[in-house]
């Protein structure tokens, strides 16, 4: 009996940190009806503001839209936040690119999206400021000018720790297959209270990294450094929903508290 207790004992303590936190409740933060909790944000514009529409909810879809772009993107990225700040947590919800980009984006722009995670609050944001500062679920479909996996990491402002050393490149490729335009897929995110992230895509992990900071190199991010009274450390912040000129929609969308 005690060696089986001893063993039951070992055996909690090797449960990941991960596992800590299984039973905390999903929580939907999308009611597929409206934006309420939502904040627009678009280059150009005052927190708030949306005069084209980008941001609408349809067929219970949070819904990327251009038709009322004439046609023409005109560099004005956007992002929606959710109203609270996260620490430790998962996101998972299901997303889909769909239909032709807006003629006049950037070729690395095609069948491209993302959500941002750890962002700076969009009150922060330069009234031309294209992306927030923080790290992103880079979402990716084929056809594209160049073929790559969906689910990889972008870090504008910020850098991460992946295989054990700090890794200044903007964007790092998952694991994951390529996915077509058109096809509804599952993402997930998780962000641990010792700081490691996950990503998931289809509920198989593609990618891997830890320690997130602000780069001191980024002039946005140099701003939010100087207001931390010079800490580099990312350990919570906003999440964003991207709008870069290819349409997408996002539904089932929840969290799951971890801290």
């Amino acid at each position: 009996m005690k060696n089986l207790i001893l063993l039951s004992l070992a055996l909690i303590g090797a449960v990941p940190v991960s596992a800590s936190a299984m039973d905390a409740k999903w929580e939907p933060i999308f009611d597929g009806k409206t934006l309420g909790g939502w904040t627009p944000k678009l280059a150009g514009h005052a927190v708030g503001e949306d005069p084209k529409q980008t941001f609408v909810v349809e067929d219970g879809a949070l819904r990327v839209s251009y038709a009322n772009y004439n046609n023409r993107f005109g560099a004005e990225y956007g992002h929606i936040f959710w109203k609270a700040p996260l620490k430790a947590f998962r996101i998972r919800f299901e997303y889909r690119l769909f239909g032709d980009p807006l003629p006049d984006i950037k070729v690395w722009e095609v069948s491209n999206s993302g959500l941002m995670f750890h962002a700076q609050a969009p009150e922060t944001m330069r009234r031309d400021q294209a992306f927030p500062v923080s790290l992103e679920l880079q979402l990716l479909g084929v056809p594209r000018p160049q073929e790559e996996p969906t689910g990889n990491l972008c870090t504008p402002g910020t850098t991460i720790v992946i295989d054990g050393r700090r890794d200044l490149r903007h964007c790092i490729l998952s694991s994951s297959p390529l996915l077509p335009v058109g096809q509804w897929t599952s993402a997930e995110v998780e962000v641990l209270p010792n700081g490691e992230i996950t990503h998931f895509i289809d509920g198989k992990a593609v990618l891997q990294y830890s320690a997130p900071e602000l780069d001191p190199a980024d002039k946005d991010a140099a701003a939010l450094i100087t207001a931390a009274g010079g800490s580099l450390h990312l350990g919570k912040g906003y999440i964003a929903l991207q709008a870069e000129g290819q349409q997408i929609e996002f539904r089932k969308i929840e969290i799951q508290q971890l801290d």
